[in-house]
């Protein structure tokens, strides 16, 4: 095998003595002469089209790691990294950490790291669900159940076994988490909708009963069956078009019939401003009364 095929099958990135051992010196020197393979720094070779992410941990000698780790597994998010999150050995001093790079300093097993230099799809889950809040734990998991990287009696073996600082919302993340919800934005809202003390579900079908026959109403995000409330997680990307526009006034209607009371959150409330949505729900929960003016045109 050659040096890229190497490389390849290593995840993008490898040191000069594995790829020495595999391959040769005449061999590693002649494809970063052509440009095939790129030196990171010294004794750190990675495929140009490797990711930005990982060539920057291999090239500190450290294990890409938490919300980047999750990135490179394919994870949705319910935010982009706003940083490089890499592992180094709790001995090891640093001279000089970038900018862009976060730190965390933990003594890995074997088994923690995959070949390819980020920690395994399970320490991966541990560390994020560990340091992450509730709702943005919440969306990797439901991410990684979603793409069928992980079982949910994995994730129930996963918190049983973590201790220490984190262990609590580990295991209400995994207690929580279901491959049901459709994207990061769903799995924020039902964390928002936990947080407030409701109790819903993803991704309930809806039947309206007429006499002998059933017609189907359709399929919310959220249902909390004993408050009859329905939440639907609600983005211009799906529902902005003049066909989408008037499907949802229908299922709308439809679910004010049963009935149910509809409550439509935005992504920008959901993600950026989480007390607009958090006032609505913990009013559903502890409803007071409202005073009401009503004005009778002239």
């Amino acid at each position: 095998m050659d040096v890229t095929g190497c490389l390849e099958l290593w995840g993008g990135v490898g040191r000069w003595s594995a790829l020495v051992r595999a391959t040769s010196r005449r061999e590693l020197a002649e494809a970063v002469s052509a440009g095939a393979v790129v030196r990171d720094s010294r004794g750190r070779y990675a495929l140009p089209t490797a990711g930005e992410a990982l060539r920057r941990a291999h090239a500190m000698s450290a294990v890409l790691s938490h919300q980047s780790a999750a990135a490179h597994w394919g994870w949705e998010q319910k935010d982009t990294p706003a940083t490089i999150a890499v592992t180094v050995p709790r001995s090891r001093r640093l001279r000089m950490i970038p900018k862009d790079v976060s730190v965390h300093w933990a003594d890995l097993a074997p088994d923690d790291v995959d070949r390819a230099g980020v920690t395994s799809r399970s320490r991966t889950l541990v560390d994020c669900l560990r340091t992450l809040p509730f709702d943005a734990g919440l969306a990797i998991a439901d991410s990684a159940l979603r793409n069928g990287d992980c079982a949910e009696f994995t994730l129930q073996r996963l918190a049983r076994a973590v201790r220490g600082r984190g262990a609590g919302t580990v295991r209400r993340v995994t207690s929580c988490a279901t491959a049901l919800a459709a994207n990061p934005f769903e799995s924020v809202l039902r964390a928002l909708c936990l947080d407030a003390g409701l109790d819903v579900e993803p991704q309930v079908a809806i039947y309206r009963e007429d006499g002998p026959q059933r017609e189907f109403l359709g399929r919310p995000d959220l249902v909390d069956r004993g408050r009859r409330l329905i939440f639907e997680a609600d983005s211009y990307e799906y529902h902005g078009g003049q066909h989408e526009f008037r499907r949802d006034c229908r299922r709308y209607n439809g679910f004010q019939l049963v009935p149910f009371r509809c409550f439509r959150m935005p992504w920008l409330d959901t993600i950026r401003e989480q007390h607009r949505v958090t006032d609505v729900l913990v009013q559903l929960v502890n409803p007071a009364p409202v005073p009401l003016t009503f004005l009778v045109a002239a």
